[in-house]
């Protein structure tokens, strides 16, 4: 829900042989380009947000546009295209800040629009992104039944454990250095919290903060990542007592983690590694990794969630930085192909229909869930959504697809065509979600600590 810059598209090339791309007609003379200066050292850095809180850009918003690091006295101006957004160039203040209110049209289409953000006295352009979304109304909580818990600051990741007949959760609250992180065991019928256990402390303060989480049901072990260290540890299902924890930049930014019964393996989402770290989840030995290259060699994979589909043992990544989507065979330890995702901007949760064979794809950036053929690749649907689309998780069980919306604050649910059935509130931000294989999900939400709606664990049953 912020505006992000990124490097503004060369139009220029200079030296280069164009002489093809001239009209047959030209000007009699030359105009002269306006040249000064440019900013060797820029740092300007902006942020936007939403008047009303922490909400997405809706169309018909008022949206708070503020930056910092500027020249004192710098003027500041804002454009699509070649049309101002502003009439006067804004002009920052004696520390180099400024601030300033800008309204989006209530026609405005929904998207990704490139604003052109410029700067003079030096001079300085590149292109910010602001993405409009759309609101779903709510709709649909008569066909769910609901309860939910506050259970612990920052709650981040969840799993359901059949051997256990419990739930897992993690949670890591603050900055850097975390000094509140937990890993708890929770009764799925009364979402009490059974036990425990608070990670140990780094060699630099703070704790081995816990945030994704997979279960290995064979050996019985809790395997979380502690991404802030690069790292990850193993705990037991039973008391929650401390197996293993590895040391720091083991893997990089270890994200999600998924077991696979039939190899034995731990596999990990190293974001921006490229790739997916494996361990021996009986030995706890470090194997190496999966690599990731793409048709986009010149964007590095970046895997975020992982979906093992235990009867193909194929694992589902999609590629945070590109649009497209990794399937990796575990069995042959290797990337089997990359499948191009249509249309998605950050794409970052992945789940799987093993009756259909279909891929669902949750694209934070644009604000859809893509459904795609597994065999072939073939893109068969998008669904528009609502703001921020986190997570996703098709349920086998009752034939619905979950998708945490984080920017919207609601839970989509999708029948197994992709169709919108109902939309729920999840809270401010939801997070994650998890299934217990029989009909029943547990979705995770974040939020404002001093917010009584955040850090729930919600769970949610298809009312008979």
């Amino acid at each position: 829900m912020t505006m992000t810059s990124r490097g503004l598209r060369a139009l220029l090339l200079a030296g280069a042989a164009c002489a093809f791309l001239l009209p047959a007609v030209l000007p009699a003379s030359a105009q002269e380009i306006p040249l000064d200066a440019p900013d060797p050292d820029y740092k300007g850095q902006i942020w936007a947000q939403n008047v009303e809180g922490d909400k997405p850009f809706l169309p018909g918003a008022t949206v708070a546009v503020g930056g910092q690091f500027f020249h004192p006295g710098q003027k500041i101006r804002f454009s699509r295209g070649i049309h101002p957004v502003t009439p006067d160039p804004i002009v920052a203040d004696e520390e180099g800040r400024f601030s300033a209110l800008l309204s989006i049209p209530a026609d405005a289409p929904l998207g990704t629009h490139p604003i052109i953000l410029s700067t003079e006295n030096p001079y300085h352009a590149e292109i910010v992104e602001l993405k409009i979304s759309q609101e779903i109304p709510l709709s649909g909580a008569e066909l769910f039944e609901e309860q939910a818990s506050r259970l612990a600051p920052g709650l981040y990741q969840s799993a359901f454990s059949a051997r256990e007949g419990a739930l897992f959760a993690t949670s890591a609250a603050g900055w850097p250095p975390i000094t509140r992180s937990e890993l708890l065991k929770i009764d799925p019928e009364t979402l009490e919290v059974i036990a425990r256990a608070t990670p140990p402390e780094t060699p630099e303060g703070g704790l081995f903060a816990v945030y994704g989480l997979g279960l290995d049901e064979t050996n019985g072990r809790v395997w979380v990542t502690n991404t802030r260290q690069d790292t990850l540890a193993v705990y037991d299902q039973k008391d929650l007592s401390l197996i293993r924890q590895f040391e720091p930049g083991l893997v990089p930014h270890a994200r999600d983690v998924v077991f696979s019964p039939e190899t034995g393996k731990i596999y990990v989402s190293a974001v921006g590694a490229p790739g997916l770290a494996v361990f021996d989840a009986a030995s706890l030995a470090h194997e190496g990794m999966i690599n990731v290259v793409g048709p986009n060699s010149r964007i590095a994979f970046s895997p975020t969630s992982l979906h093992l589909d235990a009867e193909s043992g194929r694992i589902f990544t999609p590629n945070l930085s590109a649009p497209e989507l990794a399937v990796i065979d575990s069995r042959a330890g290797k990337l089997e192909k990359i499948i191009p995702l249509p249309g998605a901007k950050s794409a970052i949760g992945v789940s799987y229909d093993p009756e259909t064979k279909r891929i669902f794809v949750a694209a934070q950036g644009s604000d859809a869930v893509l459904v795609l053929d597994a065999g072939s690749g073939e893109l068969l649907k998008t669904v528009s959504l609502g703001a921020g689309p986190l997570g996703v998780l098709f349920d086998p069980s009752s034939r619905l697809a979950w998708v945490s919306l984080r920017g919207a604050g609601t839970i989509t649910v999708l029948d197994a065509e992709g169709e919108i059935l109902a939309n729920l509130d999840g809270g401010p931000q939801p997070n994650h979600l998890a299934t217990d294989g029989s009909g029943t999900v547990f979705a995770i939400n974040k939020g404002a600590a001093e917010d009584p709606q955040s850090d729930n664990l919600r769970r949610l049953r298809r009312a008979p």
